[in-house]
């Protein structure tokens, strides 16, 4: 049986506005985020939206994520890499890129 992959890329709206999409439904039916993880990457999004990192509006999952208005396309890429590491299991990259303290 084929594997697929977690689909996450960034977008540009505007020079300085950002999109950073994810969806888990591209890895296939066999791939299974816990709840844990889906809710650490929901605190995450939120606390985002509350630094005014991402607008408000963004989708939380559990299978599709959107963060619209990140400000650069470094932290689109940043934010991009810690939710696919995310939803591989590995919280750490996310934990660094937006720490619960944020």
């Amino acid at each position: 049986m084929a594997h697929g992959t977690v689909f996450v890329a960034i977008e540009s709206e505007s020079p300085r506005q950002w999109t950073v999409k994810a969806d888990t439904l591209t890895a296939g039916s066999d791939h299974a985020v816990a709840d844990a993880v889906n809710e650490a990457i929901r605190a995450a999004i939120l606390r985002l939206v509350g630094n005014r990192e991402a607008d408000f509006g963004a989708y939380t999952g559990p299978v599709y994520f959107m963060m619209h208005g990140v400000h650069n396309e470094g932290r689109a890429r940043e934010l991009a890499a810690a939710l696919h590491a995310a939803l591989y299991g590995d919280l750490e990259p996310l934990a660094r890129a937006v720490p619960s303290g944020a």
